[in-house]
């Protein structure tokens, strides 16, 4: 299991989108409604395997995945840089989420998952990360409920176009192991964030215990306990322990990151040092015994 993880790292790892730019207007995450094509080809140059592309409100009427002809031009920059778009960060449903809103607005909403899991196939992309945290958690179990119903609606969706959903969500370990028991499906994986989860207070051990099994994807992420996004090897998360969960739970997913930003227009020699200590992380060596400055 070792080898893969070092395979992976010899093969470079995905970036959250809009990483390699400064943040627009003022937004740490969204889509870069100004640098999305210049993205590609610097992911390209420093070496990254690919990009986990952003849907979400602000990026709404400029994201080429919208439209017939901005997804044919999206795959064509793809193929001319040599870079991967094998998943979809859905953070439109953070903005509008699936939960705590009028039945109309409920169905609205799933007919828009639907049309982006329906979309998925034609690029390639296999799964969709649907966060649920921050103004979407969840907070009782009414509200998982709710969730659960909407997510077996777009199941039958998902089962037609092969596309995977995968939950990133600030549930408890034991909280988020039976919900997923409500969702005993091969197309509902889990997310697995480390910052998030350092943040929280969060043990690895517990979590995959919990459902190791379940998780699918993975967001590489450095957080201190109760605090904001750290650069790597700078936070909480215990590095040592996930590399020894991701072995013994046999993990084969992708590994996306979603780091801490550096100084506006330093961007990619700064996300260059991030990969560096991400794929040496993958390797074996330890985060927190290092020197962080890329």
């Amino acid at each position: 299991m070792s080898e893969y993880l070092s395979r992976y790292a010899d093969s470079g790892l995905y970036t959250m989108q809009g990483r390699l730019g400064p943040p627009e207007g003022g937004r740490f995450q969204s889509f870069p409604r100004d640098g999305w094509r210049r993205e590609i080809e610097q992911a390209a140059r420093i070496g990254l395997r690919g990009i986990e592309w952003i849907y979400d409100l602000y990026g709404e009427g400029a994201n080429p995945l919208e439209t017939s002809g901005g997804r044919q031009e999206l795959k064509a920059l793809l193929q001319q840089h040599g870079i991967a778009v094998v998943s979809i960060c859905a953070d439109y449903f953070m903005d509008k989420p699936l939960l705590r809103c009028p039945a109309t607005d409920n169905r609205q909403l799933l007919q828009r998952l639907e049309w982006l899991i329906g979309i998925c196939p034609g690029m390639g992309i296999g799964r969709i990360v649907l966060p649920f945290v921050d103004a979407a958690n969840i907070r009782d179990a009414a509200e998982r409920s709710q969730v659960a119903g909407n997510l077996r609606s777009a199941l039958p969706v998902a089962e037609r176009n092969g596309v995977e959903l995968h939950l990133e969500t600030d549930l408890g370990p034991e909280t988020f192991r039976a919900f997923l028991g409500e969702l005993e499906h091969p197309l509902i994986k889990v997310n697995y964030d480390a910052g998030n989860s350092a943040s929280l207070g969060y043990k690895p051990a517990e979590e995959f215990a919990a459902y190791g099994h379940r998780i699918g994807s993975f967001h590489i992420k450095d957080r201190r306990q109760g605090g904001g996004t750290v650069p790597l090897g700078q936070g909480d998360a215990d590095f040592a322990s996930l590399r020894e969960q991701l072995l013994r739970h046999g993990y084969r997913g992708d590994f996306v990151m979603q780091v801490a930003r550096g100084e506006a227009g330093d961007e990619p020699r700064w996300l260059t040092g991030m990969a560096k200590l991400s794929a040496d992380w993958l390797r074996g060596l330890a985060l927190h015994d290092r020197k962080h400055q890329p």
